[in-house]
């Protein structure tokens, strides 16, 4: 007992010193580099159609396959990071992406760039789950909230950042280079995780990487938490389904805008993203489940009515107001399924995470296939709005101390 007690303390007096804000940015930066393989393929799908003779439809595969593997290996990562540590396995998934993002950009077949994308996809979901649970192992409760903030602010602005990322990159060089860039980002990335990030405290050897998996079935005969997971399912779905349809929209013969055009576009929904670090602050002032009701029908309303403007300008407006709902909406959920998981939350949340991302993979189809059935875009932007609107519907029905087996076992 005085051994833990000590080492406890060696802990305490090691994280006095370390550098907070830096390994923030370090977080924040990696947030924003991984997830931007992601998005990247959503600008090149047009091009995907036309290169390898597919339809918008199979073109779409890449992003959609990349969503799954990474939405499986969130159920994953977080309990080989409690064995094996967390900055380990971050490590490891960077080390991986450098390498598969290398050999997207050598591949000329097809299957094999929808292969490498899979398995892209479950290297980059080492750092999402991971690094949510190193900043609540490492930041004290003061500086926590903070941390997380901005690692999600990363995830989002990647959303962005990736697909300018790519339009910039494919314009210049093709597609081929998009990857290869990505690449050497993960190689720099994998350096500066490397020899600058602290380790975490000693991996809990005795750990089962499957401990957690017990109480799955617990968290699934949650009712609060699958109202949780509904509005996560079509949280990012609409996220990456509305830059898809602005895309093609805006691309059209109404506006006929060129890629540069689209990319300055595209870029402003970045000050949209900068809410997200605040949204801490405002839910404890406000209440969490105001701030994502809120957030939601700010995104709804938004969604909305760019189907029935024809203004250039009111459009840009609105997709940063709708960027501004998802910002706000996505740590805030975060923190209802974190509440709401009690004794279980470590799975609660990688059951979140693989549900949000699950809805991602899903989108580009999504929106393609509304776009081909509903045959303009008033009524795709319409659907769009409707869909997120089951998950505002969902976020109405949470209740913070409803009973449930969760609260009941904590």
């Amino acid at each position: 007992m005085s051994k833990l007690r000590t080492n406890h303390t060696v802990i305490q007096k090691e994280n006095v010193a370390l550098p907070y804000a830096w390994m923030t940015v370090i977080l924040c930066w990696s947030a924003v580099a991984v997830m931007s393989s992601l998005y990247v393929t959503i600008p090149l799908v047009p091009l995907f159609a036309k290169v390898f003779g597919k339809t918008l439809a199979e073109a779409a595969l890449p992003g959609s396959i990349f969503s799954l593997g990474f939405a499986a290996g969130c159920l994953v990562y977080g309990g080989l990071s409690d064995r094996f540590g967390r900055k380990q396995v971050i490590v490891t998934g960077l080390l991986a992406l450098t390498i598969i993002s290398l050999s997207i950009s050598l591949t000329s077949q097809y299957s094999v760039l929808v292969t490498l994308r899979l398995l892209q996809g479950l290297a980059a979901a080492t750092f999402s789950p991971v690094a949510l649970a190193y900043a609540v192992d490492m930041f004290p409760t003061e500086k926590r909230v903070t941390a997380i903030g901005f690692i999600s602010t990363g995830f989002l602005v990647a959303g962005i950042a990736g697909q300018v990322f790519s339009i910039v990159i494919s314009e210049q060089m093709g597609w081929n280079t998009v990857f290869r860039m990505l690449g050497i980002l993960y190689a720099i990335t994998f350096l500066i995780v490397l020899f600058f990030l602290p380790k975490t405290p000693s991996p809990q050897r005795g750990v089962r990487i499957w401990a957690a998996f017990s109480q799955l079935g617990t968290v699934l005969r949650s009712y609060p938490l699958w109202l949780s997971y509904t509005v996560a399912f079509v949280l990012l779905m609409s996220f990456v389904s509305m830059y898809t349809v602005l895309g093609s929209y805006l691309g059209g013969p109404e506006f006929g805008l060129n890629s540069r055009q689209m990319l300055y576009v595209r870029s402003a929904g970045i000050i949209g993203m900068l809410l997200s670090p605040f949204a801490g602050k405002l839910a404890q002032k406000y209440g969490v489940h105001l701030i994502l009701r809120t957030a939601l029908i700010l995104s709804i309303l938004s969604l909305a009515l760019m189907g029935m403007t024809h203004s250039l300008m009111t459009i840009v407006v609105l997709s940063v107001c709708f960027v501004s709902g998802i910002a706000l909406s996505v740590p805030s959920l975060i923190a209802i399924v974190g509440q709401l998981g009690g004794a279980a939350r470590a799975i609660a949340v990688s059951l979140y995470t693989f549900i949000l991302f699950a809805g991602t993979s899903l989108a580009p189809v999504l929106s393609i296939r509304l776009m081909d059935n509903g045959g303009n875009q008033t009524t795709t932007f319409m659907l769009l709005a409707a869909v997120l609107s089951l998950g505002f519907i969902a976020s109405l029905l949470i209740r913070s101390h409803q009973n449930d087996p969760l609260k009941r076992n904590a």
